[in-house]
């Protein structure tokens, strides 16, 4: 029998959150070891709830949602988010340029897929959320990656980015807050950014999954109110600022200058409609979501501020990583992760994929290898910090237990 392999189409395609480590570790578990998984954003199964409201129009509307939607969304979800966007003062928001989707997730691989030929490059940063650069591969598209410094707490190296642009670039891609460093970008680095976008003609993805999960009074500074003279798509959704990640809801909005864009949103459409519609039940909580926002309160909000419980796990975090011999780690200023850096020489380390896999064996903890958010070398890692302060506090001792005595190579 001729063996059934797996497209080509994949060859390019990494995902390392959900890959073979988190496989060994559901083998572990499996064999009966409880298995910490602070390898991804997931807030609920460490206790965190979204807002109550949220919850009630969900539930109280139920019997509403049980046809398929506009293929771009729920008027009112929709409307919801216009007015959000008026609010952060983004220019010519329409309506109907407005996409709700099944998480961010599925709006990038649309995106791509709607926009790239083969050959066509995206420049992505490095680290990066690695689905970005799975989509644009999986649409044919090159992944061009410009580095962000992590001596200038993970800005991205504007000089770098503009280096990599050719005349097969489309856009560039803004992650921010990011995920996996934390970085929270200033309003200069953020018009510069923008600023060599329109020197270029480049379309502008800036991914804002996180804009409202921020600390120490940081601000997202979106590109797109900072021009409209290229075309900038953002994305956020009710997973990370609002603690619904098994919702599934996210949303695309199209700012800037559409003059030219015409065919592009038409494929939007056109993928849209072959996907029918975002699942309904979870757009009926945006309305509240977002409405609760412009009212300046959001359940979060507590969280995030200081003697809050999302800010206390994240001082704990950083001050207990920092004080572990061998490694640094920025602070981080948003998001729920921490990217420290690993003494290689220190600890022998050739493969960051190993040492995350021998420290899960040991210590049954799963984290994730830089490698994985296409950091080009082997010394990274991503720890999330949503636990409880006692099992933070545990998994830490964990990890500094576990290098005390780690060499890879001997």
């Amino acid at each position: 029998m001729q063996e059934i392999r797996k497209s080509t189409k994949l060859d390019n395609v990494l995902y390392d959150i959900r890959g073979p480590i988190l496989d060994e570790a559901e083998r572990l578990e499996e064999e009966g070891y409880s298995i910490l998984k602070l390898h991804i954003g997931n807030p609920a199964p460490f206790g965190f709830n979204a807002p109550d409201d949220l919850l009630h129009d969900v539930v109280v509307n139920l019997k509403d949602a049980q046809g398929y939607s506009n293929s771009r969304g729920l008027y009112s979800a929709r409307k919801a988010v216009y007015q959000y966007y008026q609010y952060r003062q983004f220019p010519d928001v329409d309506i109907d340029d407005i996409f709700i989707g099944n998480g961010v997730s599925e709006l990038i691989t649309m995106t791509m897929q709607a926009l790239l030929d083969n050959g066509d490059e995206i420049l992505i940063p490095a680290p990066d959320y690695p689905l970005w650069t799975a989509s644009v591969n999986l649409a044919g598209g090159r992944s061009v990656h410009y580095r962000c410094d992590e001596q200038a707490d993970w800005q991205p190296d504007l000089d770098d980015l503009e280096s990599k642009i050719t005349d097969r670039t489309k856009g560039v891609v803004l992650i921010n807050p990011n995920n996996p460093t934390g970085a929270v970008y200033s309003r200069d680095l953020v018009e510069r950014f923008v600023r060599i976008a329109e020197r270029h003609g480049l379309i502008i993805f800036a991914d804002e999954i996180y804009d409202q999960v921020l600390y120490d009074d940081e601000v997202c500074h979106s590109p797109a109110a900072m021009t409209e003279d290229t075309l900038v798509l953002t994305y956020s959704g009710l997973s990370k600022n609002f603690l619904a990640a098994g919702f599934r809801c996210g949303w695309l909005v199209l700012t800037g200058y559409k003059d030219t864009a015409g065919d592009f949103i038409e494929g939007l459409n056109m993928l849209a409609n072959m996907r029918l519609c975002s699942n309904v039940p979870a757009q009926l909580g945006v309305q509240a979501a977002l409405g609760a926002s412009l009212g300046g309160y959001t359940e979060s909000a507590k969280l995030l501020a200081p003697g809050g419980r999302l800010n206390d796990q994240r001082n704990l975090a950083y001050e207990m990583v920092s004080s572990i011999p061998g490694l640094s780690v920025v602070r981080p200023r948003g998001a729920f992760y921490l990217f420290p850096r690993i003494d290689t020489e220190k600890f022998g380390i050739s493969s960051d994929e190993r040492f995350v896999l021998d420290f899960l064996k040991k210590e049954h903890t799963l984290v994730v290898q830089g490698s994985g958010f296409n950091w080009p070398e082997q010394d990274h890692f991503r720890i999330v910090f949503l636990p409880d302060i006692e099992q933070l506090k545990a998994a830490l001792e964990g990890l500094g237990r576990f290098l005390a005595d780690y060499r890879q190579n001997r």
